[in-house]
């Protein structure tokens, strides 16, 4: 009949009973302070490990995205370098230049040498 003394009879009485903390006293509720605080430090725990997977996300959208940028970049200057290193195109530069080269007319020639041969003593 105890239990039934302490319960708040009406719903004004009810919120007073949790707002005064009354309700902190009573055995069953202390009783589960452990697990509260558990759920607590859990809570916090997701709640920072889901901040922390955002940022590896955004990271990795990030270095995704440079990295098309560099192979769009790379592709562009290997086509570059195909088109200049053409032999119209390095003839034409030389002329810009006036570096005084001349194209060769004559083929080459393979050039035969023949091996030194070592005296074994």
């Amino acid at each position: 009949m105890s239990d039934e003394q302490n319960k708040p009879k009406t719903n004004n009485q009810f919120w007073k009973y949790i707002l005064d903390g009354s309700i902190l006293s009573k055995a069953e509720v202390v009783k589960q302070l452990p697990f509260a605080l558990f759920l607590t430090i859990m809570a916090v725990i997701y709640i920072g490990n889901r901040y922390h997977a955002e940022q590896i996300i955004r990271e990795s959208s990030q270095i995704e995205k440079e990295l098309k940028e560099l192979r769009a970049e790379s592709i562009t200057i290997a086509s570059e370098l195909m088109f200049i290193s053409k032999e119209s195109e390095v003839l034409k530069l030389v002329e810009k230049n006036q570096l005084g080269l001349e194209e060769s007319t004559i083929p080459p020639r393979k050039i035969f040498v023949e091996p030194l041969k070592i005296e074994k003593k």
